[in-house]
C-alpha cells in the first residue's frame, strides 16, 4: 500500500455559498470521508483556513525567520487535504474524483516518497 495526498486545488469560496448548499456540500464531503474509513485506507485528513492564516518559518540560512503569507504567490492554494493509504494510483485517483466531486473543488493527487532503507545494522 502507498499513502497519498489529495489536495483541494484552490480555496474554495464556502463563505459565500448559500447555507443550503454548504450544507450539502459538508454531508456529501463527510459521505466520501466515511466510505474510505469503511474501507480502511482513510488515514487523516480536513480543510484548512484560507492562505491569510498562513505563516512561513524558514531555517535554511542559520536562525529562523517567520513571516506572514503563503510562502509562494500564486492564485491557487491548498483550501484542504486528505490523506489515504491505498495499493496503487489508479485508487487514488478514484478516491481524488469522489472527494472532487463532493467539495466542488478540482484536487490534487500525489504519492509520499518512500523512506530510504536503513543501512545501519541493528537498526
Amino acid at each position: 500500500m502507498t499513502q497519498y495526498l489529495i489536495a483541494v486545488v484552490g480555496e474554495p469560496d464556502y463563505d459565500t455559498m448559500p447555507p443550503e448548499d454548504l450544507q450539502q456540500v459538508m454531508t456529501d464531503v463527510d459521505a466520501v470521508v466515511a466510505d474510505a474509513r469503511s474501507a480502511g485506507i482513510f488515514v487523516f485528513g480536513g480543510g484548512l483556513h484560507g492562505s491569510e492564516a498562513t505563516t512561513v518559518v524558514d531555517a535554511t540560512s542559520g536562525a529562523p525567520i517567520v513571516t506572514d503569507g503563503p510562502y509562494a504567490e500564486t492564485k491557487e492554494q491548498m483550501g484542504g487535504f486528505s490523506i489515504i493509504d491505498v495499493p496503487d494510483l489508479d485508487a487514488a485517483l478514484a478516491w481524488a474524483g469522489r472527494l472532487s466531486a463532493a467539495c466542488r473543488c478540482p484536487q490534487e493527487v500525489r504519492p509520499f516518497m518512500d523512506e530510504p532503507a536503513n543501512t545501519e545494522a541493528g537498526v
